[in-house]
C-alpha cells in the first residue's frame, strides 16, 4: 500500500512540476499582460494543486495533510480573485488586449460581411 501512495506521489508531483514549467515558458513567450495572466493562473491552480495533492499522499492521514489541504483551499480562492483584480486595473490603466487583425476585420464587418452595418 505504501508504494501506491509513493508512485500516485510522484506522479502528481512530476505532473505538478511540469505544468508549473510549462506556465513559467508561457509567462516569457505570450504577448500581452492578459495572456500572461492565464500562464500565471496556470501555474497558480493545476500546478501546486497537483504538487499539493502529491504531497498529501506522502503525509498520509495526519495533520499535515489537513494543513496542505487548507494551502489548496485559500489558493483556489484567491488565484481567481487576484487576477480577475488584475485584469481590471490593467483595463482601467488603459492597457489594450492584444486582437489578431484576422479578428477586427471580422468584427467590425456588419452582417453581410462588406463592413457595412
Amino acid at each position: 500500500m505504501d508504494t501506491l501512495f509513493d508512485v500516485l506521489s510522484w506522479i502528481c508531483i512530476v505532473l505538478g512540476s511540469v505544468t508549473c514549467l510549462i506556465g513559467a515558458i508561457g509567462l516569457l513567450r505570450l504577448p500581452d499582460v492578459f495572456a500572461r495572466m492565464h500562464g500565471a493562473g496556470m501555474i497558480d491552480t493545476m500546478g501546486m494543486g497537483m504538487i499539493l495533492l502529491g504531497l498529501m499522499f506522502q503525509a498520509g492521514p495526519t495533520l499535515v495533510t489537513v494543513k496542505l489541504i487548507f494551502i489548496v483551499v485559500f489558493i483556489v480562492f484567491t488565484s481567481p480573485t487576484a487576477t480577475h483584480a488584475l485584469a481590471r486595473a490593467a483595463l482601467q490603466g488603459g492597457v489594450e488586449p492584444q486582437v489578431d487583425g484576422e479578428l477586427e476585420d471580422s468584427s467590425s464587418a456588419g452582417p453581410g460581411g462588406d463592413g457595412a452595418p
